[in-house]
């Protein structure tokens, strides 16, 4: 593991950082703020996971959460959205699919399975790592995050009973085998039968398995792709079936940009700080 840049942020440490991943078999990419109680212990820690073309960078630097983060003492983890090196065969041919939109799941089509193992990554070997090299408490873990990096929130802690303690989203894609997106991601990643596809779909695993606590949506109406790519309402109507405990708000003129996540950002920390000190 390599320190790429740190930077005293709020008196606590955001650093951005690189290793050799066992799990993707190639370099990632991953940054961590640790807030300034972690010097004196071990902080719960809150895993976030971006969208498409998105990298570890992009929630750290603009949506503005280390501030509430270092009053809170959580720690936050940021993934890369996919390996970068080595390089696949038509892996930037588009923004949706390759380079920047692995889709947390682990690839069984090649050549993707090499390399493309984002779910194990994300579940297994990040934490572990951020446990063994930072004050991170491993009994106190959180996941939340944004679009594709929401469906794979959603998606890890429906599937892990018990290593998450709380679990939210901003405008996930909350039925990808319903949407485009989805459709396009698994068909190259998993392949044709979508048999293999339910294990990674929200709204259909909160039907079979819900989570041990309330799960937190917050939603645009003005986001583009509310109609086409989203669809909460089927994730909330497996909930209701369920019975999930849930709160999906819908927030009037908001799209799906970065503004968006720093309106409702801090009551996102403060809900994940419930359930985690």
């Amino acid at each position: 593991m390599k320190t790429v840049s740190e930077h005293a942020c709020f008196g606590g440490t955001q650093r951005f950082l690189v290793h050799d991943s066992r799990e993707c078999r190639a370099e990632m990419r991953f940054s961590v703020y640790e807030p300034p109680q972690a010097r004196e212990g071990r902080v719960p820690v809150l895993y976030y996971l971006a969208g498409l073309t998105c990298t570890e960078e992009t929630f750290m630097i603009k949506a503005g959460a280390q501030r509430l983060a270092a009053e809170l003492g959580l720690m936050l983890v940021a993934p890369d959205t996919s390996p970068r090196s080595p390089r696949l065969p038509g892996d930037d041919a588009s923004w949706d699919f390759g380079l920047g939109a692995g889709f947390y799941v682990d690839a069984t089509e090649a050549p993707w399975s090499a390399h493309y193992r984002m779910y194990s990554y994300v579940t297994r070997e990040l934490p572990g790592l951020i446990v063994a090299n930072f004050a991170a408490d491993p009994a106190r873990q959180g996941i939340f995050g944004h679009s594709m990096g929401g469906h794979g929130a959603l998606v890890c802690a429906l599937r892990n009973p018990g290593q998450y303690r709380s679990v939210s989203a901003f405008a996930p894609i909350a039925a990808p085998m319903q949407c485009p997106w989805g459709q396009k991601a698994f068909t190259g990643y998993l392949g044709r039968d979508q048999s293999t596809w339910l294990e990674y779909d929200a709204t259909v695993l909160v039907s079979q398995r819900p989570f041990d606590g309330a799960i937190l949506i917050d939603q645009g109406t003005a986001d583009k792709f509310l109609a086409e790519q989203l669809n909460p309402d089927q994730f909330a109507d497996a909930c209701r079936t369920s019975g999930q405990a849930f709160e999906l708000r819908m927030h009037a003129g908001y799209d799906h940009g970065y503004y968006f996540i720093q309106t409702f950002v801090a009551d996102h920390l403060r809900w994940h700080s419930a359930a985690l000190l």
